[in-house]
Parts: C-alpha cells; sequence; structure tokens
C-alpha cells in the first residue's frame, strides 16, 4: 500500500514538472526585467511594501506586493489604495482570481472586504482579508478599480507554506474544490505544484491510498469512499484517474482537438469546435455519452474540415462533458456553466412592532430558486428543526424571513445576502401597553331583569376574566361572557338579589382591573286607597353623568328604566323636542311595563343627541322631566398632514385638528409612515402624541416617505387622514471650500471658493455671499438672488474698513454651515506695475491672407484698471478702420476683412499712472503674387528648349516661393506641366518632339498659391528635322523600290514566336504581423506575380470572407489589399491570401491583433 502510494505521488510529479520548470522560467524572467528596470525609476514609481516593491502607475496609490506568502492557518490581509481627487464618481473595487473569478461572491467567514474613505486626503483604503489560509487560496489575483471612463489593475500572486507541524504533502487536499459543496468551486491545483516543490520525506508513513481504493472498487462504493477520507470533488478525482488508466495516444482523425474546457455564462452561447483530417468524415457529438440530436438548441456545423457544436441559451444542465467521435477516435471537453450574480431586486423593509406581534421581513431577488443567507448582526440565522420561532419561506422570486412572536431580544440589524447583493432591515419592538377605552359603569337594575357590564380595551387580541366580589365567574345558563373584538361583555339574565356585588374584569398579562358595582332594586307597592298624583323616579346612577344628563358612546345601546308610581297608573309620553315618540319597535323605541317605562336607542348614532321629555299624567295629576342626552363617538380623522422641513435623516410633520372631536376632549395623535410606493405602514408611536407638530426620524436620505395621522380621545382611534404628499429627506449640503480673496479694489472684493464636499441628494441651489464690518454681529446679505457661480463680486464696500466675509450653500433642505473667511480684508486697492503678457504666436512675424478676419486677444496684468493705447508704425489707429476693445484683463485688436495697408508694426503701450508696459508685434497681410515678366526662349537645341524670365513686380507681399512652367503644342494647343515649385528663373524644357512647334507660360508662386494668371512666352520652340535619322531599313527600302531591274531579291524575314509568359501563381511581397487599434480603419498588403492573372480569395481564421462590406478587397499590378473598416478585437485573427489559376496556386498568411483604445487622460 505504501509503496502504490509513492507511485500515485511520482506519477503526479512527472505530470506537473513541465509546469513548474515553465513557471519558475517565467518569473526569473520577471525577476531579470524588473532588476533591470529598477535603477532609473526607483525614486519616482516604486514603494515598498511589506518588503516587497510596487510600482505606482495610474490610478493606484498603493497596490498589493507581486509576490505575497502565508502560512496555512493564519489570516492575511491585502490592501490597495485609489487617490480619489481627480476623479468624478467614486471608484469601484473588483478582487478577481484567475481570469473572471469574481471574488465578491465568496464573501463570508473566509473572504471579507472592507472600504474605507478619508476626507482629508481623499483616498479609498480596499480591503481583502483571507481568514484562516488554505492551500486552495494559492494562486494568481487581480484587483481592478475603475471610475467612470478610466480604469486601472494590479496583478499578484499568493503562495500557501504548510505550517511547521504539518510538512507532509497531502495529495487529497489538492483535488478539493475551493468551496466545499458537492460539484462546486474551483478546482485548483497550484497547492499540488507547490507541494511538488517542496522536498519530498525520507520516510512516509504507512497511510491509506485512496487511488488503489478507487480502482479496485465498484461503482456503486465510491461515494461511500469518498466520504469516508474527505474528498469532495469526487467527480473530478474520477476524470483524473480515468485519464491516469488510459495512455494518451496520437490522433489519426483530428488535426485540432477540443479545448479540455470550456467556461460560459449561464443564459449564453457556447461553440465548440475542432479540426478532423478528412473533410467529408461524420462526427457524433455526445454529451455525458448520450448523443446529441440537432434542434433549436443544439446546432450542428460543417465547414471544411471545422465542425462546430453551438449551444444556445446554456442552462445549469448543460454543464457536462461533450465528446466529438470520429470512428473510434474522440476528442474529449468539459463545459462549465457559470451562473450569474444574483442580485436583489425589492429591499427590505424596516419593522416597528409590540412584543408577541408576528414579522415578516420580505425581498425579491433576480432569479428564481437562488440562494439567500439571513444574517442577524453578523450571525447567520439558521433553519433549527427543535424551534419554531423563525421560518423561511420562498414563493418563486420572493424570499421571506418571518419571526412569528418578536420579542425584546429581536431587536436589531437584520441582513439578507446573496453572491451578488446585500440589503438590511432594522426592527423595532416595544412592550405592550395596553389602553382602556371604554370603562364598566355601575348598574341598578331590579329582580327579573337583565344587568350587562360592557368596556373596551385597544388591543383585539387581548384575553381577560370576570370576578365578583375576588372570586372568578363562571359561565352558565344564566350568566354569559362575551368577547368580540376590543369588547368585553357580562351578562346575567335574570337577575336576583344574590347578584348584588362588585365586578372587575382583569386583563390577562396586564396588570389592570375594571370594576364596577352591580345594585338591586327592591320594588315594593303599596296599596293606598286613594289617588296619588304621578311621580318620575330617575335614577341618577349608572349612565347619569349628572342629573337628567346621559353620555352614551356612539354605536352602543341605551336602556333607560324609568320607574313610575301614581294610582291610577298614569299615561306615558316621550318626545324629542316638539315630536312624540310613539314607536314601540325600531332603532329608537319606548317600551311600557307595569309601573316602569323603558326608553330604548339601538345603536346610539350622533343624529340621536338631545333633549328628551318625558311626561307622565293621571286624573291625580302630571309630573314632567327632561333628560338631555350626549352622544360621544371617535373623533374624525386629522386634516391637512403634510411636511414643512426635512434633514439628513428626519422630516417635520404638521397638520390640523379633526373638525369634530367625537363629543370627548382629543388625548392625541398617532403616526405612521411608509415608503413611497410601499403597502406597509410602520407605526412611529405607541404613546399618544398631544401636539399636532412631529419630527419623524430615522428615515433614509434620497428616499419618499408618506405619513398619516390618527386622531385619540377617550372612546378611541379615528380613521387614518389622507396621506400626505410624498416627500424625501435631504440633508443641507456641507460648508463650501476653500474661501479666498481673489481681488479687492477700493470699493469691492471679489470672492471665490469650490463647492461643498457633501452635496447629498438635495443638490445644490446656489449660494449667498454675507458680510459685516469686523466687530460687528449684523451679516449683510450681498447677493439677492442665489448666485451660482463660485465666485461673486461684493460690491459697495466702505474704503479702508476690515470686512468680514462668509458663504452659504442652499438647497431646498436650507442653508448649510458657513465658510468664513479666517481673517478680515481691508477694503483698498492695491497698486500693480502693468505687465502685458504677449501670446507666443504674436513673437514672431504674424502672417494673414488677404480677406481674413483678425481677432487677437493680448491678456495683461495691473492694478488700477491700466489704460491701453495703439499703435501702427508709430501712430494712434484709426479706429475706423481698426476695432479695439478692452476690459480688466486684455486687449482684443479686431480687423474683420484684411488688406494689405493693415500690415506694418503694431505697438501696444499699456500704462497706471507714470508706471507703463510696452510690446510690440509685426502683421503682414498677404495675397497671391502677379505673373512673371518677359517669358522668352532663349535657346533651342536638339529635343531641348531653354526658358527665361524676371520676376514679378507684385510679390503679394511674402517672397517668391517658386514658379509653375507649361508647355503645349502649337497643333492641339493642350497645356501639359513640365515643372512645379521651380525656384530659379530659367529652365530647360526637354524631350520635345521633332517637328512640332511649342510654345511656353509661367505662373510665378509664393505663400498663397499660383497668380491668378500666367506669363506666356513672347517666342516659340521649333524642333526641326534632320536627315541624321534615316534608318538602314529606311535606304534598303529605297533601294528596292528604285531597282525593279534586279531578279530574285527577297527580304526574307525570320518568324515570329511569341514568348511564353505563363506561370504559376508567387508572392512577391508576403503579408506581415500586424498590431493595430480597434475602431480605426487598417489594410494588410502583398503582391504576387502569375499568368494567367490569378484569382486572389481572402480567409480569416481558414473561413472565406463573403460580400461582406467590412471588408473591401483591392487587386491592382499585381498588389493586392485588403481594407478592414473600424476593427473590433473580433476582427483579430490569422488572414490567409491565396492566389489561384490554371497552372496551381500560392498563399500567405499573417496574423493581426486587435488592441483596445487606451484613454490618454488616464496616463
Amino acid at each position: 500500500m505504501k509503496q502504490a502510494c509513492v507511485r500515485v505521488r511520482q506519477a503526479l510529479y512527472d505530470n506537473l514538472c513541465f509546469c513548474f520548470l515553465f513557471a519558475l522560467f517565467g518569473l526569473i524572467l520577471r525577476l531579470a526585467l524588473s532588476a533591470a528596470d529598477s535603477d532609473s525609476d526607483w525614486d519616482a514609481n516604486v514603494k515598498a511594501v511589506g518588503g516587497e516593491v510596487t510600482e505606482l502607475t495610474g490610478l493606484f496609490v498603493e497596490k498589493p506586493p507581486d509576490h505575497v506568502t502565508a502560512i496555512a492557518g493564519t489570516d492575511l490581509i491585502l490592501i490597495a489604495k485609489v487617490d480619489s481627487s481627480a476623479l468624478v464618481k467614486k471608484p469601484m473595487m473588483k478582487w478577481l482570481k484567475g481570469k473572471w473569478m469574481d471574488l465578491s461572491s465568496k464573501a463570508g467567514k473566509h473572504m471579507q472586504f472592507k472600504e474605507t474613505y478619508d476626507r482629508e486626503t481623499k483616498i479609498y483604503t480596499f480591503e481583502m482579508t483571507v481568514n484562516k489560509v488554505v492551500a486552495g487560496d494559492a494562486g494568481g489575483y487581480r484587483c481592478e478599480v475603475t471610475a467612470k471612463d478610466k480604469c486601472d489593475s494590479s496583478s499578484f500572486e499568493i503562495a500557501v507554506e504548510a505550517s511547521q507541524q504539518d510538512q507532509q504533502v497531502d495529495i487529497l487536499s489538492t483535488f478539493k474544490r475551493a468551496d466545499a459543496g458537492e460539484d462546486e468551486g474551483d478546482l485548483d491545483f497550484s497547492a499540488l505544484l507547490k507541494a511538488a516543490k517542496k522536498k519530498r520525506p525520507e520516510k512516509v508513513e504507512e497511510e491509506v491510498d485512496v487511488w488503489e481504493l478507487l480502482k479496485s472498487a465498484h461503482p456503486s462504493e465510491y461515494e461511500k469512499i469518498a466520504f469516508k477520507y474527505g474528498i469532495t470533488d469526487l467527480r473530478g478525482m474520477l476524470k483524473r484517474l480515468k485519464k491516469m488508466r488510459v495512455e494518451p495516444k496520437h490522433s489519426e482523425a483530428f488535426l485540432t482537438k477540443m479545448e479540455s474546457c470550456y467556461t460560459v455564462d449561464k443564459g449564453k452561447r457556447i461553440i465548440l469546435k475542432c479540426e478532423v483530417m478528412d473533410p467529408n468524415v461524420q462526427v457524433k457529438w455526445l454529451k455525458n455519452g448520450q448523443e446529441i440530436k440537432p434542434s433549436a438548441k443544439y446546432l450542428m456545423e460543417t465547414n471544411g474540415n471545422i465542425r462546430t457544436l453551438t449551444i444556445n441559451k446554456t442552462t445549469l444542465a448543460d454543464d457536462a462533458a461533450y465528446e466529438c467521435v470520429v470512428g473510434e477516435d474522440k476528442s474529449f471537453t468539459e463545459v462549465f456553466v457559470k451562473e450569474p450574480p444574483v442580485t436583489i431586486t425589492k429591499l427590505m423593509d424596516d419593522y416597528h412592532v409590540v412584543v408577541g406581534e408576528r414579522v415578516e421581513f420580505e425581498i425579491e431577488v433576480s432569479e428564481e430558486g437562488a440562494h439567500v443567507m439571513w444574517f442577524y448582526g453578523d450571525e447567520e440565522i439558521v433553519k433549527d428543526a427543535a424551534s419554531t420561532k423563525y421560518r423561511f419561506k420562498k414563493d418563486g422570486k420572493k424570499h421571506t424571513f418571518i419571526i412569528q412572536e418578536a420579542t425584546l431580544e429581536d431587536i436589531g440589524m437584520y441582513h439578507a445576502w446573496t453572491n451578488g447583493g446585500h440589503t438590511k432591515g432594522e426592527l423595532e419592538v416595544e412592550e405592550k401597553k395596553l389602553e382602556v377605552l371604554q370603562d364598566i359603569a355601575d348598574l341598578t337594575v331590579k329582580a327579573t331583569d337583565q344587568a350587562l357590564f360592557k368596556c373596551e380595551v385597544s388591543d383585539e387580541k387581548v384575553t381577560g376574566k370576570w370576578y365578583k366580589d375576588g372570586v372568578e365567574v363562571m359561565p352558565s345558563e344564566r350568566i354569559k361572557m362575551t368577547h368580540v373584538g376590543r369588547f368585553h361583555r357580562l351578562i346575567i339574565d335574570d337577575v336576583k338579589p344574590g347578584d348584588a356585588g362588585d365586578y372587575t374584569f382583569v386583563p390577562d398579562g396586564y396588570a389592570l382591573s375594571l370594576s364596577a358595582k352591580l345594585n338591586f332594586l327592591e320594588i315594593k307597592i303599596d296599596y293606598v286607597p286613594r289617588q296619588d298624583p304621578p311621580k318620575i323616579h330617575l335614577d341618577t346612577t349608572g349612565n347619569m353623568v349628572s342629573q337628567n344628563s346621559i353620555i352614551l358612546v356612539a354605536g352602543n345601546k341605551l336602556r333607560l328604566d324609568v320607574e313610575i308610581t301614581g294610582e291610577p297608573a298614569p299615561k306615558v309620553l316621550w318626545s324629542k323636542g316638539d315630536q312624540p315618540i310613539t314607536e314601540d319597535s325600531g332603532r329608537v323605541r319606548v317600551e311600557s311595563r307595569k309601573d316602569l317605562s323603558c326608553f330604548i336607542i339601538e345603536g346610539a348614532e350622533r343624529e340621536d343627541e338631545g333633549s328628551y321629555t318625558i311626561v307622565v299624567t293621571n286624573p291625580a295629576g302630571q309630573d314632567k322631566a327632561v333628560l338631555n342626552i350626549k352622544i360621544i363617538d371617535v373623533p374624525d380623522a386629522p386634516e391637512h398632514v403634510k411636511c414643512t422641513t426635512v434633514g439628513e435623516d428626519c422630516a417635520t410633520i404638521i397638520w390640523e385638528a379633526p373638525k369634530f372631536d367625537g363629543g370627548a376632549a382629543l388625548k392625541g395623535y398617532l403616526m405612521e409612515r411608509k415608503k413611497h410606493g410601499s403597502s406597509r405602514w410602520t407605526k412611529l408611536n405607541f404613546d399618544v402624541y398631544e401636539s399636532t407638530t412631529y419630527e419623524a426620524k430615522k428615515m433614509i436620505e434620497g428616499v419618499l416617505y408618506e405619513m398619516r395621522v390618527f386622531a385619540v380621545n377617550s372612546i378611541g382611534m379615528s380613521q387614518p387622514s389622507l396621506t400626505s404628499k410624498p416627500f424625501m429627506p435631504m440633508a443641507p449640503t456641507s460648508e463650501p471650500t476653500r474661501l479666498s480673496v481673489n481681488d479687492v479694489t477700493d470699493t469691492t472684493c471679489s470672492l471665490k471658493w469650490l463647492a461643498p464636499e457633501r452635496i447629498g441628494a438635495a443638490g445644490l441651489d446656489g449660494y449667498v455671499i454675507e458680510y459685516c464690518k469686523d466687530g460687528d454681529t449684523e451679516w449683510v446679505v450681498a447677493n439677492t438672488d442665489l448666485c451660482e457661480k463660485q465666485s461673486y463680486v461684493v460690491r459697495g464696500l466702505p474704503v479702508g474698513e476690515k470686512i468680514n466675509f462668509r458663504v452659504v450653500a442652499v438647497n431646498i433642505a436650507g442653508r448649510s454651515a458657513p465658510a468664513i473667511m479666517s481673517e478680515p480684508v481691508t477694503i483698498r486697492e492695491i497698486m500693480e506695475r502693468p505687465k502685458i503678457r504677449l501670446p507666443r504666436h504674436l513673437r514672431t512675424k504674424y502672417i494673414r491672407k488677404v480677406g481674413e478676419k483678425i481677432n487677437l486677444t493680448i491678456p495683461f496684468q495691473g492694478k488700477p484698471r491700466p489704460v491701453a493705447n495703439w499703435f501702427k508704425d508709430g501712430q494712434p489707429i484709426d479706429p475706423k478702420i481698426i476695432n479695439v476693445r478692452t476690459s480688466n484683463v486684455d486687449t482684443i485688436l479686431f480687423i474683420r476683412s484684411a488688406e494689405r495697408e493693415h500690415s506694418g508694426t503694431y505697438e501696444l503701450v499699456l500704462k497706471i499712472e507714470n508706471m507703463e508696459d510696452r510690446a510690440s508685434f509685426q502683421l503682414r497681410v498677404v495675397e497671391k503674387p502677379g505673373p512673371p515678366l518677359n517669358v522668352r526662349v532663349s535657346d533651342v537645341w536638339g529635343f531641348n528648349a531653354a526658358l527665361e524670365w524676371d520676376p514679378p513686380t507684385d510679390d503679394g507681399n511674402c517672397e517668391i516661393t517658386g514658379y509653375t512652367i507649361q508647355k503645349a503644342d502649337m497643333k492641339t494647343k493642350e497645356w501639359f506641366t513640365i515643372y512645379e515649385h521651380n525656384k530659379r528663373t530659367h529652365c530647360t524644357a526637354s524631350d520635345l518632339i521633332m517637328g512640332n512647334e511649342y510654345m511656353f507660360r509661367v505662373y510665378s508662386e509664393n505663400l498663397c498659391g499660383l497668380s491668378e494668371e500666367p506669363r506666356q512666352s513672347k517666342n516659340t520652340a521649333t524642333i526641326a528635322k534632320t536627315g541624321a535619322n534615316v534608318t538602314v531599313i529606311e535606304i534598303v527600302s529605297v533601294i528596292i523600290l528604285l531597282s525593279p531591274r534586279i531578279v530574285g531579291l527577297q527580304l526574307k524575314q525570320n518568324p515570329y514566336q511569341e514568348m511564353d509568359m505563363s506561370c504559376v501563381p508567387k508572392f512577391t511581397q508576403p503579408l506581415v504581423d500586424r498590431t493595430v487599434v480597434a475602431g480605426y480603419t487598417t489594410a494588410i498588403s502583398c503582391a504576387v506575380r502569375g499568368f494567367p492573372k490569378p484569382k486572389i480569395v481572402w480567409m480569416k481564421n481558414k473561413m472565406i470572407l463573403g460580400e461582406d462590406p467590412k471588408y473591401l478587397m483591392q487587386n491592382y499590378q499585381g498588389v493586392v489589399t485588403l481594407n478592414i473598416r473600424k476593427p473590433s478585437p473580433f476582427d483579430g485573427g490569422k488572414y490567409t491570401c491565396v492566389a489561384i489559376n490554371e497552372l496551381g496556386k500560392d498563399e500567405v498568411e499573417c496574423k493581426l491583433d486587435i488592441r483596445a483604445a487606451v484613454d490618454p487622460q488616464q496616463d
């Protein structure tokens, strides 16, 4: 077993040896290059960090070291700093491992990321902390920072060394993924490579050889072995075990096989490509050993020797092994589908509840079935089967975390994390407070009547018990207890004398009790033989607040039993005002019994309020009583709720009291708020608030909120008010920065400043400038309207006074803190010597063409304002010809249309009292010259003619730069140019034709161009014919013509043989590899010869370029050119030019690299 383990390790060591040597060579080369460059740029661009040196380029102020070595089990902190003083937006940092793995999705206990900002230095500090480093953390890393149109990156490597307690190489750990989940994470062989660098121990302890176990085990036992020995990546280990069993052999069917693996984002398209030997061979595509059938998802294409498989809209099911099969030969690859980060589309709301209420934190994510982690503070909340306090609910993209009954221990901040987003919500829990809305009233009833005790509390869920004289009342057929909503009732039918006593209601869970007394009324009737006048006996207890007055809660029932005596039995009449009440049924009715009249109101309403009269009459007399019934109800809703002022996290809300208070004094108000667009209201107070102005706090700046208010009296709570208009908490800006004095005169002071560092969501409307005399406290506003610029001139200041200045930024949230000058400013103009700042282009001769516009701006300095005077050639300029405008800081000389008479020497004289400064420049206005003079032919010989001429009289106000000479045959009179830019005033015309007569003309040329008219030569040149040019053939022809008597003399000519020009296409100039910038049109060229003229075919990556308008193909006299219009990175690759004719073909190729354009502002 021990020998087998050694063999496995030796095999892995041999396979990785080449990779190790290649990486070591690259490291040595990099160190050599960096050492060569370090001597020249050390002081400017290098900073030592933890024993390493880091080159500072781009946006980084400090970067992680290039090579970091960590001990396994310890913590590692990497720091990068970015200077944001020149950036418009906040920089964004990404930490990457390898080429594409974004480490933000790995944030948790193992990897943590932190960001801080220093307001003074304006430097962002980004930290990546790796807790308890493991071997899988080794490898290449990169940090990228982006800020709008700027970006920068820094690469570094992390090496992990084993601790002294663990020097033995663990081969199993090299196959564990970075994340421990099955089929999750990324295989990381860097730890194995680093392990191979270590010296193997001489003594190897006996250990179980997992490789031998897997080789000999049945496939059904693989998972059991992996679980026993801690192998989390069983799939990857089995694939590598399979590769160890099969010896690699040379492929006879494939020219180029597929890559070993591909990576694609979920939902994207991926193309698998390989090249076969035989272009006509048929291939099969397999997925996990099963043949793939063509469909809309799987597209199989054949193009020459290229075979491609396109997988559209990849899903996690496409994460598999793929094979291209040709006969017995196979090309194998693996496709890894990477899920995009899950973002949070609906954020978490805050909760404000009381103890025992249910809390539901709800969010929505961008993908269904996404994994969401819930945290309370820094502690993760996991589902506990033994506890039912927490529940987790998933409904599509909606995730809900439920707290069944909130307690005071649940107060705090709750977080929800996905691999691409984070949100949080605050939970506030308050203890229950029970309010009595209606107390129990004392009752006086007679025998056989019904007694009803009723009370109302603020919480509908509160239960309780009834007690009589301290003993709990139990329900029976005669005694019933009900609980409906907020109302608790005790009903006693057929009252008996024993029912009299003290009754108490005690709510469960509260130290509160409500008591009332039941009085039993015993009726005794004395029979008097004589008549008694009627008498009304009103009970002043119970509902009677004061004598003959009753207060009734709206919605409740009033039953008023009035005892009536008299003999004989009197008649009873009830009336409200002048309207008698005669109904014995309905909501308001009268029920009459012997010696008793009952007045009943069912479900009292506000209209029932008023004065009621009862009149009893009998033969013995009459009695009358007046009752005043007052209906009290919950108040109306408050009115005109609106926000008056806002702050960074607060807002002031005001409203008006309700028009009707319900007949009872208002106790106060309850407020609720919600985010605009949300349906969940959050209570802001549990105790009633007495004022009509409230300051709401703990809000988020930049978020829209809405408010509503409830009115509360002794009866209950009103309906909610109308929702206020949405308002947004916004804070005033911070104070303006760097307030300073720009200029001071005898009556003015010019100030300048910079914008506040923090502006916030409310933006910035403008600035208010104020001043006061030194020693005073009354500030005077200098500007009536807000100043939108960052400078202002305060005028009308007293001369010689010391003045303090301050600037305040203003937005919708109000005024910011003022920016105040550190010292007062003395209002007195400072004398400054005049100084002219002559522009550089005026320090030499300034040349302009006739008709052009001249606009010269010359800045100057000086206090007080200097007096500027212009002179031309020593004389003051004429303002009718030349316009001059002078301001406090510059003077402008303007000529609408330049003429030659404007040429000359201009001088600017700047004066302040007895001080002056002078500056001058030369202006030359030029135009085209006149034609040359006296053009003539001075000599003719052979096929040549000599020309001479004189310079023009008008040179256009600048020197003559050359002449253009043309000739014309007297027969055709067509002009041809024989010389251009001729510097001399003579030339020789050559290659003239014998027997022709020629005339000549000459143009003069200066800076503005050729003269408008040429000057033609006065004489012509005739090229005479000569006899010396007669050829031998002409002489022989003459002899033959003149000697017809010579018989048999014939001229025999050799037969003409046409030369064979046929040849195979051959490139005389090959294509050259090029690197171009994306977006700029480029061309690649080569030269070819061949006859017949070869056909040219262009190919990119062995694919023929068709009639694509992006490409323009040209073939001119053997020079072949391919123009590529505005190439992109996708246009890079190998380009091939093939020349074909009937004798054969030839081809050349080159590599074209497209690099992205670099913004020069980033350098």
